[in-house]
């Protein structure tokens, strides 16, 4: 593994990459595999952001429009996956859980030059693996009316905002009833639980960058810690602490 940061799309293979490293919009011929196997990196798309978290491997499919963040020290591993393979996963973004055996594929195909007949096979090995694995996904939905947008925007900048929908609207210029209407409609999600997850993404970051779980929970709007420890467990599927805890593992 290299000692240095540098990102090392869109070839095969790893690098560890700083906390708060931004990979600007691009897109691939090629479908990736993304695998975190410490830190965290979240893919932003036009149809919303995707975060996995350690141990979870992102999919992009071939020409799909994305840009990466990520948060704590990361090691990535980037695995391509040419065009006639990609139809065999899902035709958008997502996060699986990483099986132990795909865990070892993955490192295995990022560290390892191998023959061209060898990496081959391990890698329809990883398909087979991500195509039978259920999504992990924390997607954070984009909206695209414009009145959406701009409660959206009122929350990324403050998501410790206690604000009711009804008092958004006002901002916004919209009824409690249309903009809840919206949240349904074009993000497939309530208002509560887009906001949930909105924060929990903040709280990923606050907490990579040595935040308490105490601090990073009132910055994101919990009024007591064990409320962000029960929603971010449900949602990132590992308490604050273990994720803190992975962001410290020691580089080789």
């Amino acid at each position: 593994m290299a000692a240095t940061p540098a990102w090392v799309a869109p070839g095969r293979g790893g690098g560890w990459l700083p906390h708060g490293f931004h990979l600007a919009a691009h897109s691939h011929t090629e479908g990736q595999l993304v695998y975190t196997a410490t830190g965290s990196v979240a893919t932003v798309t036009e149809r919303g952001t995707w975060v996995a978290a350690s141990d979870r491997v992102t999919w992009t499919p071939p020409g799909f429009e994305h840009s990466h963040r990520f948060y704590g020290p990361t090691d990535i591993r980037v695995i391509p996956v040419e065009p006639h393979q990609s139809a065999e996963l899902a035709p958008f973004p997502g996060v699986f859980a990483v099986s132990p055996l795909l865990r070892e594929v993955l490192l295995t195909l990022s560290e390892r030059p191998g023959r061209a007949e060898v990496a081959g096979r391990l890698l329809a090995v990883a398909i087979d693996e991500v195509g039978l694995t259920p999504q992990r996904s924390v997607q954070l939905p984009e909206p695209y009316d414009d009145r959406l947008r701009a409660v959206a925007g009122l929350l990324h900048e403050d998501p410790s905002r206690t604000t009711t929908l009804a008092e958004l609207g006002r901002s916004v210029g919209a009824s409690e009833r249309s903009l809840s209407r919206l949240f349904h409609t074009e993000l497939g999600l309530s208002f509560h639980r887009w906001r949930t997850i909105l924060r929990i993404h903040h709280g990923l970051a606050h907490l990579a960058d040595g935040r308490s779980v105490t601090d990073t929970a009132v910055r994101c709007g919990w009024s007591n810690p064990s409320s962000f420890i029960e929603a971010f467990t449900e949602i990132i599927g590992q308490t604050p602490g273990r994720y803190q805890a992975g962001l410290r593992v020691d580089r080789p």
